[in-house]
């Protein structure tokens, strides 16, 4: 995709989005490969619909961004990332646990976003993704 194409040109190349999300001056479209990719594509396109920015946001920059401390949301994570490749819960924890996969490098990772009840972030962290090789084709 090229900065300056129109949504019909980025969806006749790469077909309907995960999600459509409203932004203040124009529209994302999000393309996520979750639960069982690795990847997550953010298209921005402009208030006249053509695209802004693209990119891949499921890397260690981008996941730094989450604010631990009261400013994020739910809402702001799923703008920003797409949704999770799954959401649990753990005894340990009073709230949902966003899971994100991705690849660092030549490992593959697990990105984790803590909610409190209210949908508040609280905590985020990597984590390794074991395999064993009964996972391996």
């Amino acid at each position: 995709l090229q900065q300056g194409m129109t949504r019909d040109q980025v969806l006749a190349s790469w077909g309907p989005p995960t999600r459509v999300v409203p932004l203040p001056d124009g529209v994302r479209l999000q393309y996520s490969q979750q639960p069982a990719g690795q990847q997550a594509f953010m298209v921005d396109l402009d208030a006249a619909g053509r695209v802004r920015q693209v990119r891949q946001v499921l890397t260690e920059l981008e996941f730094a961004r989450i604010g631990t401390q009261g400013d994020w949301t739910r809402a702001d994570v799923e703008r920003e990332f797409g949704p999770p490749a799954w959401t649990e819960r753990v005894y340990s924890w009073d709230g949902p646990i966003m899971t994100y996969r991705w690849r660092g490098g030549m490992i593959d990772l697990f990105y984790f976003v803590y909610l409190d009840p209210a949908g508040v972030v609280r905590r985020a962290h990597q984590g390794m993704e074991l395999r064993t090789l009964r996972d391996k084709p």
